[in-house]
């Protein structure tokens, strides 16, 4: 094999390579973030913790909207306050501004982002087509609640405050 083959063969390689890792990219990002807590996303929770932590957490709720997306979305409660373990039921209210029908889907984030991994969803809305008749009004339910473990981790021993906010954008029916 001469030195032009070689060189072909190893820059076909490495561009196969590239292409691979660029599909491959996303669901890796994705099992990296619901593993950390990257980026402010949440676990997801079956089941409550066995105990109750001591430490009482504020917990604000945060709602945003695609302009796009004829809705009006807020939560109901603006904060809470919670101790570690404790499942928590609040809810987020959207309506249906426009005269026809909408579909829109929500996801979510946690500030500050090192405090995701300790907050467990129960149940939510988020990243289920949620759809609006005109004029409508739906009440939408979150349950969650904040992993006693927190209380052990010395990164965390600063938060108190917790944002869980929500986003709506416009999704095709």
């Amino acid at each position: 094999m001469n030195k032009n083959t070689k060189t072909l063969y190893i820059t076909l390689s490495v561009l196969i390579g590239m292409f691979c890792l660029a599909f491959a990219s996303v669901p890796l990002y994705n099992i990296f973030c619901k593993v950390t807590g990257y980026g402010g996303t949440v676990q997801q929770s079956d089941t409550l913790p066995q105990y109750t932590g001591k430490k009482e957490f504020q917990i604000s709720f945060n709602a945003d909207i695609s302009p796009d997306l004829n809705w009006h979305f807020k939560p109901v409660q603006k904060n809470i306050t919670t101790v570690a373990g404790k499942q928590n039921l609040v809810f987020y209210e959207t309506k249906n501004l426009s005269d026809s029908p909408l579909t829109g889907t929500a996801t979510y984030n946690v500030v500050p982002e090192k405090a995701a991994k300790y907050f467990s969803k129960i149940d939510c809305f988020c990243f289920t087509k949620q759809l609006l008749q005109p004029n409508k009004t739906t009440s939408l339910p979150v349950s969650f609640y904040i992993d006693p473990e927190i209380e052990n981790d010395p990164f965390l021993r600063d938060v108190s405050q917790i944002t869980l906010s929500y986003s709506f954008f416009k999704s095709e029916n």
